[in-house]
């Protein structure tokens, strides 16, 4: 699944990012840039970000961290985050 972004009105995709990778510290880079790519494209809505991760055997601490820029994009325009944990996926 890794992020699925669409209008939570409608079901309307949006984007689909990350579609090879099931770690959460990349898909959350992915949708990094993503959105500052498309901050000033996407009109102000109603959007779920929902990010399908897999838990990574090897973690042993930090991870992936989503800047306030990009959480200041996100609220801007409407998006929640989901967060939709699958174990195993790959």
């Amino acid at each position: 699944m890794p992020i699925n972004i669409y209008n939570s009105e409608n079901a309307d995709k949006v984007a689909w990012l990350s579609d090879d990778s099931w770690e959460l510290p990349i898909q959350v880079d992915d949708l990094e840039k993503w959105l500052f790519e498309n901050e000033n494209s996407l009109p102000v809505g109603k959007y779920v970000a929902d990010i399908g991760f897999d838990i990574r055997k090897d973690a042993c601490g930090g991870g992936a961290v989503l800047s306030s820029r990009a959480m200041g994009i996100m609220s801007k325009l409407g998006i929640e985050l989901f967060l939709s944990e699958y174990p195993d996926a790959e």
